[in-house]
């Protein structure tokens, strides 16, 4: 569940501060399994869940949007995984926690148990926040059925979990930040540096490198072309979720033959609709509205 304040005036620290709070389904992995699904994929969501309210909620909202939820851990020891942030009076990102204790219940077990769904799947999604373990064992079980597997590093500080398994990713999609911990290297936030990230990214194993810059837009590059695409002028509302919206685009479009420098407009339009609602996904997002948005 995300819990988001945002300031109406500038953010004084150490005591409290006028603003709105809005709470709404989340998580990275399940932001993008929602997003396909309202594309018309079929999405698999493998992750876990407390056996509290939050958790039905969260649950209810995948299912109600076409998310296969049959999956779900629902653990009766943990509380349904929480994210908190707050932002500035023009949305963006002071601070922000994290609580996924409940992630803990995805052990390498539990992967191997559902390798059949791994073996039968067109691409496999992942987010950080799973255990190096947790990771270990899907990324062997992806490329034992040679798999592709994208991975979105979720944050600075679990980035470096992906590190290890850059050569057998087919696709990373990592902000400029992020991108500074996988390719070990400071970055200057503009288009140049994007893309030499994404090269780098590309030279280091990864098939597919898309590289997000915020209102610069996204960066990307494979071993045959690279390119940026700039971002939509929308009105922002909230910035969570947008870059989980253009993980899915972008997932879409290669599941779907689109070339890559179309699967990234498609996903920069998605993060674009997102980014107009207070929600963490586009609650209309739909393959019409998509392409009627598409970034040209």
């Amino acid at each position: 569940m995300d819990t988001k304040g945002r300031a109406t005036g500038p953010l004084r620290p150490g005591t409290s501060n006028p603003g709105s709070i809005r709470i709404s389904v989340g998580g990275v992995a399940r932001n993008v399994a929602e997003n396909l699904a309202r594309l018309g994929e079929h999405a698999i969501l493998l992750s876990a869940i407390g056996a509290d309210r939050s958790g039905r909620r969260v649950r209810d909202q995948a299912a109600d949007a076409g998310v296969d939820v049959s999956y779900l851990i629902e653990s009766p020891d943990h509380h349904t995984g929480a994210y908190l942030a707050v932002s500035d009076q023009a949305g963006g990102l002071s601070i922000s926690i994290d609580d996924m204790v409940v992630l803990s219940c995805l052990t390498p077990g539990f992967i191997y148990g559902r390798r059949s769904l791994i073996r039968d799947a067109a691409m496999v999604v992942m987010d950080a926040n799973l255990s190096p373990s947790a990771i270990n064992s899907l990324i062997r079980q992806a490329t034992k059925y040679q798999v592709p597997v994208s991975a979105d590093p979720t944050s600075v500080s679990l980035a470096e979990r992906l590190i290890p398994h850059l050569p057998t990713l087919f696709m990373v999609t990592p902000d400029l930040p992020e991108a500074e911990v996988l390719c070990n290297r400071s970055l200057r936030n503009n288009r140049d540096q994007g893309i030499v990230a994404a090269k780098q990214l590309v030279a280091m194993g990864v098939q597919v490198a898309i590289v997000t810059l915020a209102e610069l837009g996204v960066c990307y590059a494979t071993s045959e072309v690279s390119g940026h695409v700039p971002a939509v002028k929308t009105q922002v509302l909230d910035r969570t979720g947008a870059g989980d919206a253009l993980t899915a685009g972008v997932v879409f479009g290669i599941l779907n033959d689109f070339p890559i420098d179309e699967a990234v407009r498609l996903g920069a339009t998605a993060a674009a609709l997102t980014l107009q609602y207070y929600e963490s996904v586009c609650p209309d997002l739909s393959l019409d509205c998509l392409y009627n948005g598409l970034v040209t």
